[in-house]
């Protein structure tokens, strides 16, 4: 598969939009972010901006920039990388999900509820 100057110039406007996506969710989060999975002072449900949208939208604007890259790429091997990595995404999230349910109790078995956990407007 070989994209033509279009196509690719569509991915990497979707790259940089799921690179932005993901940005705007981690300055959102504030000092609630963390690179590991750990209870912060004051942890609370975050349900405003993208989260507001997805439950994980760091991790949704990175499968963005993931697939796109994978479409521009159109190689075997780039399907092989964008599998891999979003293997490890879902695997990520549901742990964290496991955790903040553990952590917040209902608060978060109700934000589950109505928000879902990776792709926007996808039923729960």
């Amino acid at each position: 598969w070989m994209p033509t100057l279009t196509e690719a110039w569509v991915c990497v406007a979707l790259i940089a939009v799921g690179l932005a996506f993901s940005w705007w969710a981690r300055l959102h989060l504030g000092r609630l972010w963390s690179g590991t999975v750990t209870a912060k002072a004051d942890h609370r449900v975050v349900d405003t901006g993208p989260y507001g949208m997805v439950r994980h939208p760091i991790y949704t604007g990175l499968l963005v920039a993931i697939l796109a890259t994978m479409a521009a790429k159109g190689t075997v091997w780039g399907v092989a990388g964008a599998a891999f990595l979003i293997v490890g995404i879902v695997v990520k999230a549901r742990l964290e999900e496991s955790f903040l349910r553990g952590e917040l109790g209902t608060a978060y078995d109700d934000y589950a509820r109505r928000v879902p956990m990776l792709v926007p407007f996808a039923p729960n």
